[in-house]
């Protein structure tokens, strides 16, 4: 389960975490998950060891298009998604986390 591996990364890092949420029992549909978007400026979508980015302030995809990244097969925002600063990075693949984070 990639949020378990997520949070036990967070935890061998030390990095505090401002704010959680169960995605087993909070939904984020599509128009929740394009909701996260507004001051963003860099996606990243992690895949297995696939990561795909977009800097948002050059480029925008089409909403389906990111939508095809965002939700998962449940129609829901993937799990984990961690927003640090303006970067909204989707999945977990820890060399990604640890770049966004500076480690």
């Amino acid at each position: 389960m990639t949020c378990q591996k997520a949070q036990e990364f967070l935890e061998r890092a030390q990095v505090s975490v401002r704010e959680s949420v169960n995605a087993s029992k909070v939904r984020y549909g599509p128009q929740e998950a394009l909701g996260l978007l507004p001051g963003i400026s860099r996606l990243i979508v992690t895949r297995g060891q696939k990561v795909e980015q977009w800097d948002l302030r050059q480029e925008k995809p089409a909403e389906e298009e990111l939508l095809r990244r965002l939700l998962g097969p449940s129609g829901n925002l993937r799990a984990p998604t961690a927003r640090v600063g303006t970067t909204l990075i989707v999945g977990f693949q820890e060399a990604a986390y640890r770049e966004v984070l500076g480690l």
